[in-house]
């Protein structure tokens, strides 16, 4: 395995650095932090150039906050001249590890995504009549950080880059408890280790498909499982064989294991695909795609405040357009059409 090295001039050069923070503001241009960093945009470029260089670059804290979609989730904020660090990092690091991950695993992946994950499942599950779909407990907050970082240095040796590594993953904020037992730990093993990446870091994204990575390729080449997906933590595997399944489970838990990571004992079933599945907010069904319940609800209501915003003039038109357009999007990837109709039809975008 090809180890990469003389990687950290990149990363800390000043052209990397003003690339990352173009891409760290896009769609963030006019916020307050922003505005202000782009006030003085070469000092502060320059100013994070000079740390990265000396190694003196410490992240600073985090802003949390918690949304429901539908289960409660916490969301930290990094600071905006983080977030630029964040992006020069993976400008030099992502298309190096990338082409290491499986051609199935789509969160977080440019020419990815949901609606690309959403087809091949939809072919899978079309074509095969048993479904094993898993989730994984608590996943952001269940990541070992000595474990994350002997996976990275599989690939990376750059002693610089592996110390802004380093400080990234050691500076995680606390997460939501996920606390854990595993063969052979006593009693204070899950405490005295270090776990927990905060949801919202570009880093963070790019280091939890890394932690699955040889997990997809143990379930693809070891276990030899033809049909098989994965989206952040939720994976899925297909055949006709239930008894292939049940025993492919078994493995599944005992390599996870290895990760300091469980399966949910609820969400993760064994069915026939017949019955339908629901994977990345649709309803895949043997002869139609329907949006879930309550992604519709949600997606009604976000629908209705943004009405009530635009006419009160809180939003600009652009603004309602670009939402509405993305929402349409997303539905023309399900057999929604009268849906379609029907949520438009009953909305009106006339100011006072």
């Amino acid at each position: 395995m090809k180890r990469y090295s003389n990687l950290y001039s990149q990363i800390a050069a000043f052209d990397n650095i003003l690339v990352a923070a173009r891409k760290a503001q896009k769609g963030k241009r006019f916020r307050e932090k922003v505005l202000a960093f782009n006030y003085n945009l070469e000092g502060e470029l320059t100013k994070l150039q000079q740390e990265l260089t000396k190694k003196t670059y410490q992240p600073g804290t985090y802003r949390t906050f918690f949304i429901k979609e539908p289960k409660s989730r916490m969301i930290s904020a990094a600071p905006y001249r983080d977030r630029v660090v964040h992006h020069a990092l993976c400008n030099v690091i992502v298309p190096l590890i990338e082409p290491t991950f499986i051609s199935d695993s789509y969160a977080n992946r440019l020419g990815f995504g949901t609606h690309r994950a959403l087809h091949r499942f939809t072919h899978f599950a079309r074509s095969s009549c048993y479904v094993l779909q898993c989730d994984i407990q608590k996943y952001f907050p269940s990541i070992d950080h000595e474990i994350l970082k002997n996976l990275l240095r599989r690939k990376i040796k750059c002693q610089d880059t592996l110390w802004l590594i380093d400080t990234i993953i050691d500076n995680s904020n606390e997460q939501l408890a996920a606390i854990e037992y595993f063969k052979s730990d006593d009693l204070l093993t899950p405490v005295q280790r270090r776990r927990g990446l905060p949801i919202g870091n570009l880093t963070s994204q790019f280091f939890a498909n890394v932690y699955l990575n040889t997990f997809d390729h143990f379930v693809k080449e070891q276990l030899q499982v033809k049909k098989y997906l994965r989206y952040v933590d939720d994976f899925a595997l297909f055949s006709d064989d239930r008894g292939f399944l049940t025993e492919v489970r078994l493995a599944i838990e005992e390599y996870l294991a290895q990760l300091r990571l469980k399966i949910h004992p609820v969400k993760s079933q064994l069915f026939e695909t017949k019955h339908g599945a629901n994977f990345v907010g649709f309803r895949i069904l043997p002869d139609r795609i329907r949006v879930r319940a309550e992604n519709l609800r949600r997606a009604k209501r976000r629908l209705r405040k943004m009405q009530l915003d635009y006419i009160h003039g809180k939003i600009s038109q652009e603004k309602v357009s670009q939402s509405i357009q993305s929402w349409y999007a997303h539905l023309e990837h399900g057999d929604t059409w009268q849906l379609r109709q029907q949520i438009f039809a009953a909305l009106a975008w006339t100011r006072e």
